[in-house]
């Protein structure tokens, strides 16, 4: 029963992971056609960085160690974006070029679908581990 809720506390922890992941794709696609970011630079692509963080068990037992995904930080994409001439821009410069962001609609949305399908697989694990459970706990009753 303790491997069944220390995997749901794995998973748990990937589910909040990926949620993060989400958020921040989300914000890049809102952000997409911003040529003005607070700085007054084109907003700049955000990405998560994942690490495997290992936890030690209860009673400090070295050999069950649990390998649980958290967000490391959240950093910007140096990668620069593209230039296009647009003179009656405001955020255009001398020669009538603005800086648009460095995000690629497709990129993002690709992501998207790759985040939404690690958080489905993970919801799947915590159903099944529930259903162990109780499968467990009725075990009992008899």
């Amino acid at each position: 029963m303790i491997q069944i809720l220390s995997g749901i506390q794995n998973t748990a922890a990937a589910l909040d992971a990926e949620r993060t992941r989400i958020d921040v794709i989300s914000q890049n696609i809102a952000n997409a056609n911003n040529t003005h970011d607070l700085n007054g630079k084109p907003y700049q692509r955000q990405v998560v960085v994942f690490e495997s963080a290992l936890k030690q068990a209860m009673n400090g037992d070295p050999t069950s160690q649990l390998p649980i995904l958290q967000v490391a930080r959240i950093e910007k994409d140096s990668r620069p974006g593209e230039s296009v001439y647009a003179p009656g821009n405001p955020d255009s410069d001398e020669r009538g070029m603005v800086s648009l962001p460095n995000i690629s609609i497709q990129e993002e949305m690709a992501d998207m679908i790759n985040a939404s399908r690690s958080f489905e697989a993970n919801l799947a694990v915590v159903k099944n581990a529930r259903q162990m459970a109780m499968q467990t706990l009725a075990m009992g009753r008899h």
